[in-house]
């Protein structure tokens, strides 16, 4: 008789309570975006302003975890759509639209990576700055494209790129030390082994 062990989720049946606190901070978060599209400049040479959402987006991926921090990211797209004054460029078929889409994408990017990073120490916030780094590179990529149907191709850099880069690097570097303060001598998300007799 020989024991192999091997890898397997441990999971456990969802309670309504555990529903009903996903659910809150869900639409917490989903708010906390609304909140942070309100701390906007506008630019009067683009159409794109500027804002703190993309650092509570993809926040909400890093903390909330993927799936539910692009839930909180499409709720508040959906609060947007239906009348509720979230958006800080417009509506969603606006200019900035590819942008508020790429929340949903990002903050979902952000969340799957973050889940699997089993980086500890110094490493832990290069990691985390690099993972914020590509999420925002999914909202510019979405949000450039987009952004292109109403400038043109060659206006769109210098006027949805450049004037954001310096920001949003800072973003990367205060999202990194958040996450990496939060989430400090917590283990990483993976499976346990369980002991199997044949």
């Amino acid at each position: 008789m020989t024991v192999k062990a091997r890898f397997v989720r441990c999971e456990r049946p969802a309670r309504t309570g555990d529903l009903m606190i996903t659910a809150g901070a869900v639409v917490a978060w989903a708010y906390l975006v609304a909140l942070s599209a309100q701390l906007r400049v506008y630019l009067p040479f683009s159409p794109v302003p500027v804002t703190a959402q993309t650092l509570v987006v993809l926040l909400g991926g890093a903390l909330l975890g993927a799936p539910r921090g692009a839930l909180a990211a499409a709720l508040y797209l959906v609060g947007g759509a239906a009348g509720l004054p979230f958006f800080a460029g417009g509506m969603l078929a606006g200019p900035t639209g590819g942008y508020l889409i790429g929340f949903v994408v990002g903050a979902y990017l952000v969340g799957l990576l973050w889940e699997r990073c089993a980086v500890s120490g110094a490493g832990r916030l290069v990691a985390a700055s690099a993972v914020f780094a590509l999420g925002h590179g999914v909202i510019y990529a979405l949000g450039l494209t987009w952004l292109a149907r109403f400038v043109g191709w060659p206006a769109v850099v210098p006027l949805g790129l450049m004037p954001f880069v310096i920001g949003d690097l800072a973003k990367v570097v205060i999202a990194a030390a958040i996450v990496g303060w939060t989430t400090h001598g917590m283990a990483p998300t993976r499976s346990i082994p369980r002991e199997k007799r044949s």
